[in-house]
Order: structure tokens, then C-alpha cells, then sequence
């Protein structure tokens, strides 16, 4: 399980050819935010809002375009594209989102020649994909070499375990295959990255669509319903060839960011429900892992189970210079920023508080009143200055930890110290301008630091 060899070449395909290329873009003017009414009790359409993030605009700060889905209760949860940085062989171009629906199991093929104004193209239905692959519960989202997109799929036809991959051709968007070839005993489905130069792919995990879809039962954690190991594969035989279980310290390992140097071993993932970021890396031909940070639980008068309120850590980002990574602590309320430059020592330099059951937070001087829920999904833009938060988690679970919360998007701004501070000119309130709508996860228009894998 060697790294692949690597010839230098020129970079004629779509994306960037280094994340230093990447760094070196100018800074974007609106960003596409899923957006979905699930779990609101507004029978209307999920949508993919196009929002306006340029200061010298008239229409800062606004949603300038909804891309509607032709069905209601999609629940849609997280996105990418047909083509990116690894595609660098490739003759596609970047212009189609591929869009799943969670719940529904559709995947939406949305064409963006039009970048501020996407459109739908063609649907995918959810049934075509579990009579095809037997997998439903659409996911993760990756371009990858071969012109092919490939999308974690959580549940099996029946909404069960196990989960797989689901792999379209991405010049025209047919169902071509599953990509695995060699599961081994994998139950649980979740996120993935993987890493060309090191012909290695990794996975994590959360649970079956069965469990987790009405809510967060405290009770299947200790009945082994939710995940705790990471599964490391060799990416050109598409087999898994380690497992490593992540134990107490690892519940719901979720988020999976890989340094985005093409030739680095490790990353890291966010082991949601232990609230702890473990570092994993490849030395002497087998991987291995180490926390590198960990959140302790806080007391919360009122708070239902023992030992307190957990950080719940549901999203993180590593900048593309491999030196900043933030994640989200949905349950306390604030967004940690820490300088990796040593990934074995990481070192806390900003909190941001917004929302959350602690309620730390100084608000925000743009919203209407006290925010709630807490920060969720997060985005990193491609020069690092910037960082986008949401607040939506996924639609049972918000109404079940944060009943009536409503949406809003905001960011934070790099300050000349290095440090992160909130924005105070930038507050986007989904629920007054999407008619109660929750926004979830944030891409850039010209791929970013969750989409861009280089060669």
C-alpha cells in the first residue's frame, strides 16, 4: 500500500493545479447554500439558495436566487460537483452541481453555465438508485479521477445498514456502479476523502437512515447503532484494507478533512458525539490514529443525560494551506479555530460564540434578536480570510435539541494577527427571507477546501 508515483504535468483539467493556485483566486461574490423546509412544517420545495457575499454590492448579504427542487421533502443535506482539482486529466468543465436529497434518495443534476442563476437538468429518482445499487440515503459527494462522480450512500434499499457507494458517470449522470469492490465487514456509511499520490481513501461513520432519521435516541449508542471506526481502502483496487476502532474516545466520527498537500498521509476527523478531533496518518505502511483535541463536556441545568452537555463537533474545515482548521461545537455554540501547522500540536487561537445551549453568545448586531441553534456547517474560503457558518444540523435533530430555531448564515473575517472574529456587517436570516427555511451546508462557486482534491 505504497504511494503511487507521481509525474509532474500540466494541469489542463478543471479546478486548480495546487492548493496554492487555489489560495491565489479572487475572493468569491456569492456563495450556494442548501436550503431545505424538511422538518419545518412548510410543505414547499427544498432549494439551493444562491447568496450574495460581495461587500461592494446592493445586494450584500442577500439570497439573489432560489434553484427550487421539483419535490417536497428531499431533505437536502450536503453537495458537489461533477468535475474538480483531481479531475486534472479530464476534459469536463466544472458546470453541474450534483445535489442528493437525503431522505428522498434523489440526486439532482443541476447545470450552473449560468453560475448566479443554476437550474435542474435532470432527477435522479431514489428508486432508480435502490433497484439499481440497492443503496439509498445519498451523502457525500466527490468527483474523481475517470471521469466519474462518486457518492457515500448511508443505507442500504430498505434504509438499513450496510451503506455503500454509488458511483454516475459524470459526462452524462447515469448510474454506472457501486464502487466498492471489497467492503469487508463495513457496517455504517458516512463521509470519505481520499488522496491519489497515496492510493488511499478513508471512510467514517454514522448510522443507519433507520436510526437516526426521527431523532437522536441516546440509548443506540450503547445498543451499537452508532458508528466508531474509520476504514482506511486502497484506492485503485477499491478494497478496505484496515479498520481501525476509534473506541470511547471516537462516537459518530463524522467529517473527514485530508491535509490538501497531494502529498501528505494524514488529516483529521471530527468524532462528533465524543466531541474530540483524532488525527490520523500512515507511517511504516499502516495507518494509525491520535486525539489531538479534545472538548470537554459542560453541566447544564436541565440537561437530560449524565455527564453533561457534549460539544457535539458536526462539521470542520482545514484551510488549503494545511495550516487553519475550524470546526463547529453545535451543542456548546462556538467555532473553534486552531493553527495546525504542527498537525501532532495543535494550538487554540480564536472561539467565536453564536448561539448554542450555553448560551455564551453575544448575538449578532444584524439579526433580529438572540440567536439559536448553534453553528453547524462550515466553509473556509479559497484565500482562507473568510469562514461561513449555518446553523441547521438535520431537520429531527434541530427540532429536537433547538425546537423552533430558526436559519440564519454568517461569517467570520481574518483579522491582522491571525485570529477570527465575527463579521458584524454580514448576517443572512433565512427564516425572513426564505420564508422559515434552515440553510445546511456551503459551497463556493469555484470548488473550495471540502470539494478540492489535487494530484
Amino acid at each position: 500500500m505504497n504511494a503511487q508515483p507521481h509525474d509532474h504535468h500540466e494541469h489542463a483539467g478543471p479546478g486548480y493545479a495546487s492548493p496554492e493556485v487555489a489560495r491565489q483566486q479572487p475572493p468569491e461574490q456569492f456563495v450556494y447554500v442548501a436550503a431545505l423546509y424538511e422538518g419545518t412544517g412548510i410543505n414547499k420545495p427544498d432549494f439551493i439558495a444562491v447568496v450574495d457575499v460581495d461587500p461592494s454590492s446592493s445586494t450584500y448579504g442577500q439570497i439573489v436566487h432560489r434553484t427550487e427542487m421539483p419535490n417536497i421533502g428531499d431533505e437536502l443535506h450536503h453537495f458537489g460537483w461533477n468535475a474538480c482539482s483531481s479531475a486534472c486529466h479530464s476534459h469536463l468543465q466544472r458546470d453541474t452541481m450534483i445535489v442528493p436529497g437525503l431522505r428522498s434518495s434523489r440526486i439532482h443534476i443541476i447545470d450552473i453555465s449560468e453560475p448566479r442563476a443554476p437550474r435542474i437538468k435532470n432527477v435522479i429518482e431514489g428508486e432508480e438508485i435502490k433497484e439499481k445499487l440497492g443503496l439509498s440515503a445519498p451523502h457525500t459527494v466527490h468527483c474523481m479521477p475517470g471521469d466519474i462522480v462518486t457518492i457515500s450512500m448511508l443505507g442500504d434499499a430498505d434504509g438499513n445498514t450496510p451503506g455503500g457507494f454509488a458511483v454516475l458517470d459524470a459526462r452524462d449522470f447515469s448510474v454506472a456502479e457501486r464502487w466498492e469492490r471489497d467492503a469487508g465487514r463495513i457496517e455504517f456509511m458516512y463521509d470519505f476523502w481520499y488522496q491519489p499520490r497515496q492510493n488511499a481513501l478513508v471512510t467514517s461513520e454514522w448510522g443507519a437512515p433507520n436510526t437516526f432519521k426521527d431523532g437522536f435516541n441516546p440509548a443506540d449508542v450503547a445498543a451499537g447503532k452508532y458508528g466508531r471506526k474509520l476504514h482506511f481502502w486502497d484506492l485503485e483496487k477499491r478494497s478496505k484494507v484496515q479498520t481501525i476502532d476509534l473506541g470511547d474516545e471516537g462516537w459518530i466520527p463524522l467529517e473527514i478533512r485530508w491535509q490538501h498537500d497531494p502529498a501528505s498521509a494524514q488529516g483529521f476527523v471530527g468524532a462528533t458525539l465524543s466531541s474530540n478531533i483524532i488525527r490520523f496518518g500512515r507511517d511504516n505502511g499502516s495507518w494509525s490514529v491520535a486525539k489531538a483535541i479534545d472538548v470537554a463536556n459542560e453541566e447544564l441545568e436541565g440537561w437530560p443525560l449524565e455527564g453533561g452537555v457534549p460539544g457535539l463537533i458536526t462539521d470542520l474545515v482545514l484551510s488549503l494551506d494545511d495550516k487553519d482548521l475550524f470546526f463547529s461545537n453545535w451543542l456548546h455554540g462556538d467555532v473553534r479555530h486552531y493553527d495546525v501547522s504542527d498537525a501532532s500540536n495543535p494550538v487554540l487561537k480564536s472561539q467565536v460564540w453564536l448561539g448554542g445551549l450555553l448560551a455564551r453568545d453575544g448575538g449578532h448586531p444584524k439579526a433580529p434578536g438572540p440567536l439559536n441553534g448553534g453553528p453547524q456547517m462550515i466553509q473556509n474560503s479559497l484565500d482562507g480570510d473568510r469562514v461561513y457558518v449555518t446553523n441547521s444540523l438535520f431537520s429531527t435533530w434541530d427540532n429536537q435539541f433547538y425546537p423552533g430555531i430558526k436559519g440564519w448564515l454568517t461569517k467570520l473575517g481574518r483579522q491582522s494577527d491571525g485570529t477570527y472574529t465575527l463579521d458584524p456587517d454580514f448576517f443572512v436570516d433565512f427564516h425572513e427571507q426564505a420564508d422559515g427555511a434552515r440553510p445546511h451546508e456551503i459551497h463556493l462557486p469555484g470548488g473550495d477546501c471540502t470539494t478540492e482534491i489535487f494530484q
